[in-house]
Protein backbone atom coordinates (compact mmCIF):
# COMPACT_ATOMS: atom_id res chain seq x y z
CA UNK A 1 0.00 0.00 0.00
CA UNK A 2 0.99 3.62 -0.45
CA UNK A 3 1.19 5.76 2.64
CA UNK A 4 -2.06 7.49 1.69
CA UNK A 5 -3.79 4.09 1.41
CA UNK A 6 -2.56 3.22 4.90
CA UNK A 7 -4.16 6.41 6.26
CA UNK A 8 -7.54 5.53 4.74
CA UNK A 9 -7.29 1.90 5.84
CA UNK A 10 -6.59 2.91 9.46
CA UNK A 11 -9.43 5.45 9.52
CA UNK A 12 -11.81 2.74 8.31
CA UNK A 13 -10.45 0.40 10.96
CA UNK A 14 -11.56 2.92 13.60
CA UNK A 15 -14.98 3.11 11.92
CA UNK A 16 -14.52 6.72 10.89
CA UNK A 17 -17.46 7.64 8.66
CA UNK A 18 -16.62 11.19 7.60
CA UNK A 19 -13.52 13.32 7.10
CA UNK A 20 -13.74 17.10 6.78
CA UNK A 21 -11.17 18.95 4.73
CA UNK A 22 -9.99 21.28 1.98
CA UNK A 23 -8.02 20.22 -1.12
CA UNK A 24 -4.52 21.57 -1.68
CA UNK A 25 -1.19 20.88 -3.33
CA UNK A 26 0.12 18.41 -0.77
CA UNK A 27 -2.97 16.29 -0.10
CA UNK A 28 -3.49 15.18 -3.72
CA UNK A 29 -2.26 11.63 -2.87
CA UNK A 30 -4.73 11.41 0.01
CA UNK A 31 -7.61 12.44 -2.25
CA UNK A 32 -6.46 9.91 -4.82
CA UNK A 33 -6.74 7.14 -2.22
CA UNK A 34 -10.15 8.37 -1.10
CA UNK A 35 -11.40 8.30 -4.67
CA UNK A 36 -9.71 5.04 -5.66
CA UNK A 37 -10.85 3.00 -2.68
CA UNK A 38 -14.54 3.88 -3.18
CA UNK A 39 -15.15 3.23 0.50
CA UNK A 40 -17.97 4.24 2.82
CA UNK A 41 -15.67 6.92 4.20
CA UNK A 42 -17.26 10.22 3.20
CA UNK A 43 -15.21 13.33 2.53
CA UNK A 44 -16.87 16.70 3.18
CA UNK A 45 -15.19 19.57 1.39
CA UNK A 46 -15.36 22.88 3.22
CA UNK A 47 -14.65 26.28 1.72
CA UNK A 48 -12.10 27.15 4.39
CA UNK A 49 -9.84 25.08 6.63
CA UNK A 50 -11.14 26.77 9.75
CA UNK A 51 -14.68 25.78 8.81
CA UNK A 52 -13.55 22.19 8.22
CA UNK A 53 -12.13 22.14 11.73
CA UNK A 54 -15.34 23.48 13.27
CA UNK A 55 -17.34 20.88 11.35
CA UNK A 56 -15.16 18.15 12.85
CA UNK A 57 -15.51 19.72 16.29
CA UNK A 58 -19.32 19.71 16.14
CA UNK A 59 -19.35 16.16 14.79
CA UNK A 60 -17.20 14.97 17.70
CA UNK A 61 -19.28 16.78 20.34
CA UNK A 62 -22.44 15.04 19.16
CA UNK A 63 -21.01 11.54 18.63
CA UNK A 64 -18.15 11.35 21.16
CA UNK A 65 -16.19 9.87 18.27
CA UNK A 66 -13.04 11.72 17.22
CA UNK A 67 -13.72 14.32 14.54
CA UNK A 68 -11.24 13.93 11.68
CA UNK A 69 -10.02 16.92 9.68
CA UNK A 70 -7.39 16.99 6.95
CA UNK A 71 -5.80 20.11 5.44
CA UNK A 72 -2.88 20.89 3.13
CA UNK A 73 0.42 22.44 4.11
CA UNK A 74 1.33 26.06 4.74
CA UNK A 75 -1.63 28.41 5.00
CA UNK A 76 -4.04 25.48 5.25
CA UNK A 77 -2.34 24.30 8.42
CA UNK A 78 -2.34 27.82 9.85
CA UNK A 79 -6.02 28.39 9.03
CA UNK A 80 -7.14 25.27 10.89
CA UNK A 81 -5.11 26.07 14.00
CA UNK A 82 -7.87 28.04 15.85
CA UNK A 83 -10.33 25.13 15.59
CA UNK A 84 -7.79 22.63 16.82
CA UNK A 85 -7.01 24.83 19.82
CA UNK A 86 -10.74 25.20 20.58
CA UNK A 87 -11.34 21.45 20.40
CA UNK A 88 -8.34 20.60 22.54
CA UNK A 89 -9.14 23.13 25.27
CA UNK A 90 -12.83 22.15 25.18
CA UNK A 91 -11.94 18.46 25.66
CA UNK A 92 -13.24 17.46 22.22
CA UNK A 93 -11.50 14.45 20.62
CA UNK A 94 -10.08 15.38 17.21
CA UNK A 95 -7.62 13.82 14.76
CA UNK A 96 -5.85 16.45 12.63
CA UNK A 97 -3.91 15.43 9.53
CA UNK A 98 -1.82 17.99 7.70
CA UNK A 99 -0.42 16.82 4.38
CA UNK A 100 3.04 18.33 4.49
CA UNK A 101 5.66 19.37 1.99
CA UNK A 102 8.01 16.54 0.84
CA UNK A 103 10.79 15.46 3.18
CA UNK A 104 13.09 15.52 0.16
CA UNK A 105 12.76 19.31 0.09
CA UNK A 106 13.28 19.86 3.81
CA UNK A 107 15.14 23.13 4.56
CA UNK A 108 15.48 23.92 0.85
CA UNK A 109 12.89 26.69 0.58
CA UNK A 110 10.00 24.59 -0.72
CA UNK A 111 6.89 26.73 -1.01
CA UNK A 112 4.54 26.35 2.03
CA UNK A 113 7.27 24.61 4.07
CA UNK A 114 6.42 24.93 7.76
CA UNK A 115 7.30 22.99 10.91
CA UNK A 116 3.72 21.81 11.46
CA UNK A 117 4.61 19.37 14.22
CA UNK A 118 5.98 22.25 16.26
CA UNK A 119 3.18 24.61 15.23
CA UNK A 120 0.46 22.34 16.62
CA UNK A 121 2.31 21.12 19.71
CA UNK A 122 1.10 23.90 22.07
CA UNK A 123 -2.57 23.38 21.15
CA UNK A 124 -2.82 19.58 21.04
CA UNK A 125 -2.27 16.61 23.33
CA UNK A 126 0.38 15.34 20.90
CA UNK A 127 1.86 16.35 17.55
CA UNK A 128 4.18 14.39 15.24
CA UNK A 129 5.94 14.54 11.90
CA UNK A 130 5.79 11.09 10.27
CA UNK A 131 9.01 10.42 8.37
CA UNK A 132 8.30 6.90 7.10
CA UNK A 133 5.13 5.40 5.69
CA UNK A 134 5.81 2.34 7.83
CA UNK A 135 5.10 4.49 10.88
CA UNK A 136 1.63 5.57 9.72
CA UNK A 137 -0.35 2.66 11.27
CA UNK A 138 1.26 2.76 14.71
CA UNK A 139 1.15 6.57 14.79
CA UNK A 140 -2.55 6.47 13.92
CA UNK A 141 -3.11 4.06 16.79
CA UNK A 142 -1.27 6.39 19.14
CA UNK A 143 -3.31 9.32 17.86
CA UNK A 144 -6.67 7.67 18.55
CA UNK A 145 -5.40 6.32 21.87
CA UNK A 146 -4.32 9.75 23.10
CA UNK A 147 -7.34 11.64 21.71
CA UNK A 148 -9.84 9.42 23.54
CA UNK A 149 -8.00 8.54 26.77
CA UNK A 150 -8.06 10.60 29.95
CA UNK A 151 -9.24 14.13 29.20
CA UNK A 152 -10.05 13.98 25.46
CA UNK A 153 -8.49 16.41 23.05
CA UNK A 154 -6.88 17.02 19.69
CA UNK A 155 -3.95 15.09 18.23
CA UNK A 156 -2.02 16.15 15.13
CA UNK A 157 -0.03 14.27 12.48
CA UNK A 158 1.97 15.91 9.73
CA UNK A 159 2.47 13.49 6.83
CA UNK A 160 4.80 14.73 4.06
CA UNK A 161 3.62 14.33 0.48
CA UNK A 162 6.39 11.90 -0.46
CA UNK A 163 5.51 9.75 2.58
CA UNK A 164 1.91 9.62 1.35
CA UNK A 165 3.24 8.32 -1.97
CA UNK A 166 5.73 5.87 -0.43
CA UNK A 167 4.90 2.19 -1.04
CA UNK A 168 5.01 -0.21 1.92
CA UNK A 169 4.93 -4.00 1.92
CA UNK A 170 2.04 -5.14 4.08
CA UNK A 171 4.27 -7.73 5.74
CA UNK A 172 6.22 -4.84 7.26
CA UNK A 173 3.31 -3.22 9.13
CA UNK A 174 0.34 -4.14 11.30
CA UNK A 175 -2.95 -2.59 10.29
CA UNK A 176 -4.90 -3.55 13.39
CA UNK A 177 -7.06 -0.86 15.05
CA UNK A 178 -7.70 -0.61 18.80
CA UNK A 179 -11.52 -0.61 19.08
CA UNK A 180 -11.52 0.94 22.57
CA UNK A 181 -10.13 4.15 21.13
CA UNK A 182 -12.75 4.76 18.49
CA UNK A 183 -14.96 6.54 21.00
CA UNK A 184 -14.61 8.63 24.16
CA UNK A 185 -14.19 7.80 27.00
CA UNK A 186 -11.95 4.95 25.97
CA UNK A 187 -11.56 3.66 29.52
CA UNK A 188 -14.21 5.07 31.89
CA UNK A 189 -12.72 5.21 35.34
CA UNK A 190 -13.36 6.76 38.69
CA UNK A 191 -12.26 7.17 42.30
CA UNK A 192 -12.32 4.52 44.99
CA UNK A 193 -15.56 3.45 46.64
CA UNK A 194 -14.16 4.84 49.89
CA UNK A 195 -13.99 8.34 48.41
CA UNK A 196 -17.48 7.99 46.94
CA UNK A 197 -18.86 6.90 50.33
CA UNK A 198 -17.23 10.00 51.81
CA UNK A 199 -19.08 12.08 49.24
CA UNK A 200 -22.37 10.45 50.22
CA UNK A 201 -21.62 11.28 53.85
CA UNK A 202 -21.02 14.94 52.94
CA UNK A 203 -24.32 15.05 51.05
CA UNK A 204 -26.15 13.43 53.94
CA UNK A 205 -24.80 16.04 56.39
CA UNK A 206 -25.62 19.05 54.17
CA UNK A 207 -28.71 21.22 54.47
CA UNK A 208 -28.34 23.09 51.17
CA UNK A 209 -26.32 20.88 48.77
CA UNK A 210 -26.10 21.63 45.07
CA UNK A 211 -24.91 19.82 41.94
CA UNK A 212 -23.12 21.90 39.28
CA UNK A 213 -23.22 20.28 35.82
CA UNK A 214 -20.23 21.52 33.83
CA UNK A 215 -19.15 20.90 30.27
CA UNK A 216 -17.65 17.57 31.29
CA UNK A 217 -21.17 16.30 31.94
CA UNK A 218 -22.00 16.83 28.28
CA UNK A 219 -18.60 15.59 27.09
CA UNK A 220 -19.24 12.35 28.98
CA UNK A 221 -22.85 12.15 27.78
CA UNK A 222 -23.76 11.78 31.45
CA UNK A 223 -26.76 14.10 31.76
CA UNK A 224 -29.23 11.24 32.16
CA UNK A 225 -27.14 9.50 34.84
CA UNK A 226 -26.64 12.73 36.77
CA UNK A 227 -30.34 13.55 36.65
CA UNK A 228 -31.28 10.04 37.77
CA UNK A 229 -28.94 10.38 40.75
CA UNK A 230 -30.29 13.83 41.56
CA UNK A 231 -33.88 12.55 41.43
CA UNK A 232 -33.11 9.82 43.95
CA UNK A 233 -31.73 12.43 46.33
CA UNK A 234 -34.02 15.34 45.50
CA UNK A 235 -30.81 17.26 44.67
CA UNK A 236 -31.08 20.59 42.81
CA UNK A 237 -28.83 21.07 39.78
CA UNK A 238 -27.38 24.25 38.30
CA UNK A 239 -25.22 24.27 35.21
CA UNK A 240 -22.49 26.23 33.49
CA UNK A 241 -22.95 27.49 29.92
CA UNK A 242 -21.21 24.40 28.57
CA UNK A 243 -23.35 22.22 30.83
CA UNK A 244 -26.61 23.44 29.29
CA UNK A 245 -29.06 20.77 27.99
CA UNK A 246 -27.43 18.16 30.24
CA UNK A 247 -30.83 18.08 32.01
CA UNK A 248 -34.24 19.32 30.76
CA UNK A 249 -34.86 22.99 31.59
CA UNK A 250 -38.37 22.44 32.94
CA UNK A 251 -37.38 19.74 35.42
CA UNK A 252 -38.10 20.88 39.02
CA UNK A 253 -34.51 20.10 40.00
CA UNK A 254 -32.96 22.02 37.07
CA UNK A 255 -32.49 25.47 38.60
CA UNK A 256 -30.63 27.30 35.84
CA UNK A 257 -27.38 28.77 34.52
CA UNK A 258 -24.67 30.07 36.85
CA UNK A 259 -21.71 32.36 36.36
CA UNK A 260 -21.14 35.61 34.54
CA UNK A 261 -22.58 35.35 31.02
CA UNK A 262 -26.29 34.67 30.45
CA UNK A 263 -26.78 33.68 34.07
CA UNK A 264 -29.97 33.12 36.03
CA UNK A 265 -30.05 35.22 39.21
CA UNK A 266 -31.81 32.50 41.17
CA UNK A 267 -29.15 29.97 40.11
CA UNK A 268 -26.36 32.29 41.24
CA UNK A 269 -28.23 32.84 44.50
CA UNK A 270 -28.37 29.08 44.97
CA UNK A 271 -24.57 28.93 44.66
CA UNK A 272 -24.18 31.67 47.27
CA UNK A 273 -26.47 29.96 49.76
CA UNK A 274 -25.34 26.37 49.24
CA UNK A 275 -23.40 24.73 52.07
CA UNK A 276 -22.11 21.97 49.76
CA UNK A 277 -21.23 22.58 46.10
CA UNK A 278 -20.40 19.53 43.95
CA UNK A 279 -18.84 20.36 40.57
CA UNK A 280 -19.35 17.68 37.91
CA UNK A 281 -16.88 18.09 35.03
CA UNK A 282 -16.36 21.80 35.63
CA UNK A 283 -12.94 23.46 35.69
CA UNK A 284 -14.32 26.50 37.53
CA UNK A 285 -12.89 28.95 35.02
CA UNK A 286 -13.26 32.71 34.85
CA UNK A 287 -16.84 32.78 33.51
CA UNK A 288 -18.29 30.23 35.94
CA UNK A 289 -16.53 31.87 38.89
CA UNK A 290 -17.07 35.48 37.68
CA UNK A 291 -13.35 36.11 37.73
CA UNK A 292 -12.81 33.81 40.73
CA UNK A 293 -15.04 35.92 42.98
CA UNK A 294 -18.05 33.58 42.99
CA UNK A 295 -19.40 32.02 45.05
CA UNK A 296 -18.17 34.29 47.83
CA UNK A 297 -15.67 32.39 50.02
CA UNK A 298 -17.41 30.92 53.04
CA UNK A 299 -16.04 28.80 55.87
CA UNK A 300 -19.42 27.06 56.02
CA UNK A 301 -19.43 25.95 52.39
CA UNK A 302 -17.74 22.70 51.40
CA UNK A 303 -16.61 22.09 47.82
CA UNK A 304 -16.30 18.79 45.97
CA UNK A 305 -14.86 18.63 42.45
CA UNK A 306 -15.22 15.66 40.10
CA UNK A 307 -13.20 15.81 36.90
CA UNK A 308 -11.51 13.43 34.50
CA UNK A 309 -8.46 15.72 34.38
CA UNK A 310 -6.40 15.54 37.59
CA UNK A 311 -4.63 18.80 36.74
CA UNK A 312 -7.95 20.67 36.83
CA UNK A 313 -8.99 19.42 40.26
CA UNK A 314 -8.36 22.00 42.98
CA UNK A 315 -6.75 24.38 40.50
CA UNK A 316 -9.23 27.17 41.27
CA UNK A 317 -10.98 25.89 44.39
CA UNK A 318 -10.11 24.76 47.91
CA UNK A 319 -11.74 21.36 47.88
CA UNK A 320 -13.02 19.39 50.80
CA UNK A 321 -12.96 16.35 48.52
CA UNK A 322 -11.36 15.86 45.09
CA UNK A 323 -12.43 12.97 42.88
CA UNK A 324 -10.70 12.10 39.61
CA UNK A 325 -12.86 10.20 37.14
CA UNK A 326 -15.27 10.24 34.26
CA UNK A 327 -18.50 12.00 35.24
CA UNK A 328 -20.76 9.26 33.89
CA UNK A 329 -18.78 6.53 35.64
CA UNK A 330 -18.88 8.39 38.96
CA UNK A 331 -22.63 9.09 38.71
CA UNK A 332 -23.38 5.43 37.95
CA UNK A 333 -21.19 4.15 40.77
CA UNK A 334 -22.67 6.60 43.27
CA UNK A 335 -26.14 5.35 42.33
CA UNK A 336 -25.00 1.79 42.99
CA UNK A 337 -23.57 2.74 46.40
CA UNK A 338 -26.69 4.67 47.39
CA UNK A 339 -28.41 1.70 49.00
CA UNK A 340 -30.09 3.66 51.80
CA UNK A 341 -32.69 6.39 51.13
CA UNK A 342 -31.13 9.88 51.11
CA UNK A 343 -33.13 13.04 50.55
CA UNK A 344 -32.05 16.66 50.41
CA UNK A 345 -34.17 18.88 52.73
CA UNK A 346 -37.27 19.70 50.66
CA UNK A 347 -37.48 23.31 51.84
CA UNK A 348 -34.16 24.01 50.07
CA UNK A 349 -35.47 22.90 46.67
CA UNK A 350 -38.83 24.64 47.30
CA UNK A 351 -37.07 27.95 48.01
CA UNK A 352 -35.01 27.69 44.81
CA UNK A 353 -38.11 26.94 42.74
CA UNK A 354 -39.94 29.92 44.25
CA UNK A 355 -37.07 32.14 43.11
CA UNK A 356 -37.07 30.48 39.71
CA UNK A 357 -40.82 30.98 39.27
CA UNK A 358 -40.52 34.64 40.25
CA UNK A 359 -37.76 35.22 37.72
CA UNK A 360 -39.57 33.51 34.85
CA UNK A 361 -42.85 35.29 35.54
CA UNK A 362 -41.09 38.60 34.99
CA UNK A 363 -38.88 37.38 32.17
CA UNK A 364 -41.94 36.28 30.20
CA UNK A 365 -43.12 39.89 30.03
CA UNK A 366 -39.63 41.02 29.02
CA UNK A 367 -39.59 38.52 26.15
CA UNK A 368 -42.89 39.90 24.83
CA UNK A 369 -41.54 43.42 24.31
CA UNK A 370 -42.08 44.16 20.60
CA UNK A 371 -40.27 47.53 20.51
CA UNK A 372 -38.04 48.30 17.53
CA UNK A 373 -35.40 47.41 16.68
CA UNK A 374 -36.42 43.98 17.89
CA UNK A 375 -34.83 42.89 21.12
CA UNK A 376 -32.90 39.61 21.21
CA UNK A 377 -35.24 38.51 24.01
CA UNK A 378 -38.18 38.71 21.62
CA UNK A 379 -36.29 36.57 19.11
CA UNK A 380 -35.62 33.93 21.76
CA UNK A 381 -39.33 33.82 22.60
CA UNK A 382 -40.23 33.17 18.96
CA UNK A 383 -37.55 30.46 18.85
CA UNK A 384 -38.71 28.77 22.06
CA UNK A 385 -42.31 28.62 20.87
CA UNK A 386 -41.31 26.43 17.92
CA UNK A 387 -38.84 24.07 19.58
CA UNK A 388 -40.95 20.96 19.30
CA UNK A 389 -38.83 17.84 18.99
CA UNK A 390 -35.04 17.56 19.06
CA UNK A 391 -32.64 20.11 17.59
CA UNK A 392 -28.87 20.53 17.56
CA UNK A 393 -28.39 24.21 18.37
CA UNK A 394 -25.07 26.00 17.94
CA UNK A 395 -24.37 29.57 18.97
CA UNK A 396 -21.36 31.73 18.25
CA UNK A 397 -19.85 33.61 21.16
CA UNK A 398 -20.87 37.25 21.30
CA UNK A 399 -24.24 38.75 20.42
CA UNK A 400 -26.51 35.66 20.70
CA UNK A 401 -24.85 34.15 23.77
CA UNK A 402 -26.14 36.02 26.84
CA UNK A 403 -29.81 36.07 25.86
CA UNK A 404 -29.88 32.57 24.38
CA UNK A 405 -28.08 31.13 27.39
CA UNK A 406 -30.45 32.86 29.80
CA UNK A 407 -33.78 32.45 28.02
CA UNK A 408 -33.57 29.36 25.79
CA UNK A 409 -35.87 26.59 27.05
CA UNK A 410 -35.30 23.02 25.91
CA UNK A 411 -36.87 19.85 27.28
CA UNK A 412 -36.24 17.23 24.61
CA UNK A 413 -33.50 14.91 25.86
CA UNK A 414 -31.98 14.69 22.37
CA UNK A 415 -31.64 18.47 22.00
CA UNK A 416 -28.13 19.87 22.44
CA UNK A 417 -27.10 23.51 22.84
CA UNK A 418 -23.42 24.10 22.15
CA UNK A 419 -21.26 27.23 22.33
CA UNK A 420 -17.45 27.12 21.87
CA UNK A 421 -16.27 28.61 25.16
CA UNK A 422 -12.54 27.90 25.26
CA UNK A 423 -11.31 30.73 23.03
CA UNK A 424 -14.52 32.43 21.92
CA UNK A 425 -13.67 32.39 18.23
CA UNK A 426 -16.29 33.77 15.87
CA UNK A 427 -17.43 31.84 12.82
CA UNK A 428 -18.32 28.57 14.57
CA UNK A 429 -22.09 28.14 14.26
CA UNK A 430 -22.55 27.95 10.47
CA UNK A 431 -19.93 25.24 9.77
CA UNK A 432 -20.96 23.46 12.99
CA UNK A 433 -24.38 22.81 11.49
CA UNK A 434 -22.68 20.82 8.71
CA UNK A 435 -20.78 18.69 11.21
CA UNK A 436 -23.99 18.16 13.20
CA UNK A 437 -25.89 16.97 10.12
CA UNK A 438 -23.11 14.49 9.32
CA UNK A 439 -23.27 13.27 12.93
CA UNK A 440 -27.04 12.76 12.89
CA UNK A 441 -29.13 13.50 9.78
CA UNK A 442 -32.34 12.87 11.74
CA UNK A 443 -32.02 15.98 13.91
CA UNK A 444 -32.22 19.45 12.36
CA UNK A 445 -29.23 21.70 13.12
CA UNK A 446 -29.67 25.35 14.05
CA UNK A 447 -26.99 28.06 13.90
CA UNK A 448 -27.18 31.34 15.84
CA UNK A 449 -24.68 34.10 15.08
CA UNK A 450 -24.09 37.82 14.77
CA UNK A 451 -23.00 39.70 11.69
CA UNK A 452 -19.37 39.73 12.82
CA UNK A 453 -19.36 35.94 12.61
CA UNK A 454 -21.38 35.91 9.39
CA UNK A 455 -18.82 38.07 7.62
CA UNK A 456 -16.09 35.55 8.46
CA UNK A 457 -17.72 32.34 7.20
CA UNK A 458 -20.54 33.25 4.82
CA UNK A 459 -18.82 31.20 2.11
CA UNK A 460 -19.96 28.05 3.90
CA UNK A 461 -23.53 28.85 2.85
CA UNK A 462 -22.52 27.25 -0.43
CA UNK A 463 -21.50 24.10 1.47
CA UNK A 464 -24.91 23.92 3.11
CA UNK A 465 -26.68 24.16 -0.23
CA UNK A 466 -24.29 21.76 -2.00
CA UNK A 467 -24.79 19.12 0.69
CA UNK A 468 -28.47 19.99 1.15
CA UNK A 469 -28.05 20.42 4.90
CA UNK A 470 -31.47 21.59 6.20
CA UNK A 471 -29.86 23.96 8.68
CA UNK A 472 -31.91 26.78 10.16
CA UNK A 473 -29.61 29.81 10.42
CA UNK A 474 -30.65 32.75 12.60
CA UNK A 475 -28.67 35.94 12.07
CA UNK A 476 -28.64 38.67 14.75
CA UNK A 477 -27.93 41.67 12.54
CA UNK A 478 -26.87 44.81 14.41
CA UNK A 479 -24.19 46.29 12.16
CA UNK A 480 -21.27 46.04 14.58
CA UNK A 481 -19.04 43.87 16.68
CA UNK A 482 -21.63 44.20 19.43
CA UNK A 483 -19.81 42.52 22.31
CA UNK A 484 -16.62 44.51 21.78
CA UNK A 485 -18.52 47.74 21.22
CA UNK A 486 -20.29 47.24 24.54
CA UNK A 487 -16.99 46.58 26.29
CA UNK A 488 -15.52 49.75 24.81
CA UNK A 489 -18.48 51.71 26.16
CA UNK A 490 -18.18 50.14 29.58
CA UNK A 491 -14.46 50.82 29.75
CA UNK A 492 -14.25 54.03 27.76
CA UNK A 493 -16.95 56.41 28.99
CA UNK A 494 -19.37 55.58 26.18
CA UNK A 495 -16.82 56.13 23.41
CA UNK A 496 -16.28 53.45 20.76
CA UNK A 497 -13.75 52.99 17.98
CA UNK A 498 -13.51 50.79 14.87
CA UNK A 499 -16.35 48.41 15.77
CA UNK A 500 -19.12 49.47 13.36
CA UNK A 501 -19.77 48.26 9.82
CA UNK A 502 -22.61 48.25 7.30
CA UNK A 503 -25.82 46.57 8.40
CA UNK A 504 -26.07 44.44 5.27
CA UNK A 505 -29.11 42.73 3.85
CA UNK A 506 -27.78 39.29 4.74
CA UNK A 507 -30.98 37.63 3.54
CA UNK A 508 -30.16 38.74 -0.01
CA UNK A 509 -26.67 37.25 0.35
CA UNK A 510 -28.11 33.96 1.59
CA UNK A 511 -30.58 33.87 -1.31
CA UNK A 512 -27.71 34.39 -3.74
CA UNK A 513 -26.11 31.23 -2.35
CA UNK A 514 -29.37 29.33 -2.86
CA UNK A 515 -30.86 29.31 0.64
CA UNK A 516 -34.47 30.20 1.39
CA UNK A 517 -34.18 33.49 3.25
CA UNK A 518 -36.32 35.96 5.19
CA UNK A 519 -35.60 39.55 6.22
CA UNK A 520 -37.09 40.44 9.64
CA UNK A 521 -37.55 44.01 10.83
CA UNK A 522 -40.61 43.84 13.12
CA UNK A 523 -42.75 41.45 15.14
CA UNK A 524 -45.06 40.55 12.26
CA UNK A 525 -42.22 39.60 9.91
CA UNK A 526 -40.51 37.75 12.78
CA UNK A 527 -43.48 35.46 13.38
CA UNK A 528 -44.02 34.85 9.68
CA UNK A 529 -40.35 34.08 9.05
CA UNK A 530 -40.13 31.63 11.94
CA UNK A 531 -43.32 29.86 10.91
CA UNK A 532 -42.17 29.46 7.32
CA UNK A 533 -38.54 28.59 8.14
CA UNK A 534 -39.47 25.88 10.64
CA UNK A 535 -41.88 24.43 8.09
CA UNK A 536 -39.34 24.52 5.26
CA UNK A 537 -37.28 21.33 4.90
CA UNK A 538 -34.19 22.85 3.27
CA UNK A 539 -31.40 25.28 4.18
CA UNK A 540 -33.02 28.37 5.73
CA UNK A 541 -31.72 31.78 6.72
CA UNK A 542 -33.51 34.32 8.93
CA UNK A 543 -31.87 37.75 8.90
CA UNK A 544 -33.12 39.75 11.92
CA UNK A 545 -32.39 43.43 12.52
CA UNK A 546 -31.94 43.47 16.30
CA UNK A 547 -31.10 45.87 19.07
CA UNK A 548 -27.38 45.77 19.78
CA UNK A 549 -26.05 44.49 23.10
CA UNK A 550 -23.82 47.57 22.85
CA UNK A 551 -26.90 49.72 23.45
CA UNK A 552 -28.57 47.85 26.33
CA UNK A 553 -26.61 45.93 28.96
CA UNK A 554 -27.16 42.17 28.45
CA UNK A 555 -27.36 39.68 31.37
CA UNK A 556 -23.67 39.62 32.25
CA UNK A 557 -22.86 39.89 35.95
CA UNK A 558 -19.65 41.90 35.59
CA UNK A 559 -21.32 44.35 33.20
CA UNK A 560 -24.36 44.84 35.43
CA UNK A 561 -22.09 45.56 38.36
CA UNK A 562 -20.29 48.20 36.31
CA UNK A 563 -23.69 49.69 35.59
CA UNK A 564 -24.42 49.91 39.32
CA UNK A 565 -27.09 47.19 39.35
CA UNK A 566 -27.54 44.15 41.58
CA UNK A 567 -27.06 41.23 39.17
CA UNK A 568 -28.69 38.78 41.58
CA UNK A 569 -31.98 40.67 41.62
CA UNK A 570 -34.84 38.58 40.26
CA UNK A 571 -36.23 41.62 38.43
CA UNK A 572 -35.59 41.97 34.66
CA UNK A 573 -32.65 44.26 33.91
CA UNK A 574 -33.13 44.88 30.22
CA UNK A 575 -33.62 48.64 30.47
CA UNK A 576 -30.06 49.72 31.24
CA UNK A 577 -28.97 51.77 28.26
CA UNK A 578 -25.20 52.01 27.99
CA UNK A 579 -25.22 55.37 26.30
CA UNK A 580 -27.07 57.01 29.22
CA UNK A 581 -25.15 55.53 32.15
CA UNK A 582 -23.66 58.08 34.56
CA UNK A 583 -19.91 58.42 34.16
CA UNK A 584 -19.41 57.11 37.71
CA UNK A 585 -20.82 53.76 36.62
CA UNK A 586 -18.43 53.30 33.72
CA UNK A 587 -14.79 52.43 33.46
Amino acid sequence: MRGSDLVIHMLLGYKVEVVFGVPGDTNVPLYHSLREKQTDLRHVMARDERSAGYMADAYARLTNRPGVVEVPSGAGAMYVLPCVAEANESSVPMIVITSDTPLSGEDRGVITELDCAELFRPVTKASWLIKSAKRIPDTMRRAFRIATSGRPGAVHMAIPEDILNEVVELSEVSLHPEPHHGIFPAYPSGPSDGDLLTLLELIGAAQRPLFVAGGGTNRSGAGAQLLQLAERMGMPIVNSITGQTAVPDSHPLAIGVIGDNGFHPHANRAMEEADLVIYWGCRVGSVVSIGWTFPTPSAERKIVQIDIDPTAIGNNTENTLSLCGDVGFVADRLSELLTEPMKVPSEWVERLNLWRAEFWSKATAEMSDASLPLRPQRVVKAFNQRLSGPFHIFSDPGTPTPHMTRLLRTDDAATKFIIPRAYGGLGYAIPATVGAWMANPHIRPVGLFGDGSFGMVCGELETLVRLNVPALLIHFNNGCYGWIKALQRLHGHNSTFSVDFLQLNAAAIAEAFGLRAWRVVDEESLERAFDEAFAFAGPSFIDIAVESIADVVPPVVSWLRRAGRDPFSLLPQSDIRLATLPQSHIG
